[in-house]
């Protein structure tokens, strides 16, 4: 009896060691790399009618985010990166550059995350920081902030149970006026669509 009732605890501790185990964890690591694609619609300089555009150069960053899974289907990701520098130009002739953190948070839904093919979607906020603004040798500036909206989409290939592929994109809203002389004389629209390929980390 005595016997029986050791085999019988040690294999209820094996179900559960392995119902343990078998749980993910709730974290999850990708790092990216992102093309940015900026919108670069702008409001003429002059004023209606006016030919002069603004815009902002497209480029390639590393990007880093962080998922936290409420559900199994539902997550919260935190996109984080360093502050970018992008060119900025007036119809096509450099006038300067500026610097941008731009953190954004989305909730997802993950339609089959135990599947080795995960699709999901998402929606969130994005903040961007603008900063180190050298426009027109000193006489133009940007705001400092910026809000609005983030739209997301892509898939996960699991390689094993805790790497993966990921294929990401993003439509985040960026807009900043712009000053020349403390005056108001364009409103840029950066809105940029985001590429991303990387590989992610379950925990």
């Amino acid at each position: 009896m005595k016997k029986l009732s050791i085999k019988l605890l040690v294999a209820v501790l094996g179900l559960a060691s392995s119902a343990v185990m078998a749980q993910e964890s709730p974290w999850l690591v990708r790092a990216r790399a992102v093309h940015i694609d900026t919108a670069n619609k702008s409001d003429p300089v002059g004023g209606v009618g006016a030919a002069n555009l603004i815009r902002v150069e497209s480029k390639t960053i590393p990007e880093l985010d962080v998922s936290y899974f409420l559900t199994p289907n539902i997550a919260a990701e935190l996109i984080l990166t360093y502050p970018q520098k992008h060119d900025v130009t007036l119809d096509g002739a450099k006038i300067g550059s500026f610097k941008h953190l731009p953190p954004t948070l989305t909730l997802q839904y993950h339609f089959a995350p135990e599947q080795t093919f995960s699709p999901y979607v998402g929606a969130g906020l994005n903040y961007t920081r603008i900063s180190k603004v050298r426009l027109l040798n000193g006489a133009g500036d940007l705001e400092n902030d910026s809000w609005g909206g983030a739209l997301q989409a892509g898939f996960d290939v699991k390689l094993d149970r805790n790497w993966s592929l990921n294929v990401d994109v993003k439509k985040v809203q960026i807009r900043s006026d712009v000053y020349v002389g403390g005056a108001r004389a364009s409103k840029v629209k950066v809105d940029p669509v985001l590429f991303g390929i990387g590989v992610g980390y379950r925990f």
